[in-house]
C-alpha cells in the first residue's frame, strides 16, 4: 500500500503533511524553541524533510535520530535542514557526531501501519518502541514528548496488532489529516 501511495502522492503529499502540521504546531506541544525529532525516509516512507524546513523557518528545532553503537534506543542530534548527514545503519543518514544531541519534545515517526487508537506497526527491529518507552519514563508525564505517527492515507487501517512493546502513537498526520488518536484498552 505505501508503495502505491508513495507512487501516486509522493511529493504532493510530503507537502500538503507541511500545510497541515505548521499551522497547529502548538497542539503538538511544539512552541517557539520547541525541538521535533524527525526522519531521514527511507525507500517509500512519507517524506518530512518539507515539514521540518517550515518547522525551523518558524523557531522549532530540528533534530534527526542517530543509531550509537551499544545503544538500544536512538540518540537525537540537532540538524538543520541543508546540513550535512553521514550515512548510518539500516540505510539512514544521520547527523555526525559533533551535533549537540537534544531531547525532543514531539517525534515525527514513519509506521508501516496506524490505526485510529494509535497504534503502530514499524518495520520490526523496535528502534522507536525502545526509545519512546524510554523517553516517556524518563518525561514521568503521559503523552511527553508527543509521538506523531507520519504516512499516507492508505496506512491508515482498521487496526494493527500489537504486543506488550509496542508504544503507541499520540497523533497520526497523512497528507489527508491531522488527527488526534483514539486511546482504547
Amino acid at each position: 500500500m505505501r508503495l502505491v501511495a508513495d507512487q501516486k502522492e509522493g511529493p504532493d503529499a510530503a507537502l500538503a503533511v507541511a500545510r497541515l502540521a505548521v499551522p497547529r504546531h502548538d497542539e503538538l506541544g511544539l512552541a517557539a524553541g520547541a525541538v521535533v525529532a524527525g526522519y531521514w525516509p527511507i525507500a517509500t516512507e512519507l517524506d518530512v524533510r518539507p515539514l521540518m524546513a517550515r518547522l525551523e523557518a518558524i523557531g522549532i528545532a530540528c533534530a534527526l535520530p542517530a543509531i550509537e553503537p551499544g545503544c538500544d534506543v536512538l540518540v537525537f542530534r540537532r540538524w538543520r535542514p541543508g546540513e550535512g548527514l553521514i550515512p548510518g545503519i539500516f540505510e539512514t543518514m544521520q547527523p555526525p557526531a559533533s551535533a549537540a544531541i537534544v531531547v525532543p519534545d514531539a517525534l515525527l515517526v514513519p509506521l508501516l501501519a496506524v490505526d485510529r487508537a494509535g497504534r503502530r506497526l514499524g518495520h520490526g527491529r523496535g528502534w522507536y518502541d525502545r526509545t519512546l518507552a524510554a523517553l516517556r519514563h524518563a518525561a514521568g508525564r503521559p503523552g511527553v514528548p508527543a509521538a506523531v505517527g507520519v504516512g499516507f492515507a492508505a496506512q491508515v487501517i482498521g487496526q494493527v496488532p500489537v504486543n506488550g512493546n509496542d508504544q503507541p502513537v499520540d497523533w497520526i498526520l497523512t497528507g489527508q489529516t491531522l488527527m488526534r488518536c483514539e486511546r482504547r484498552p
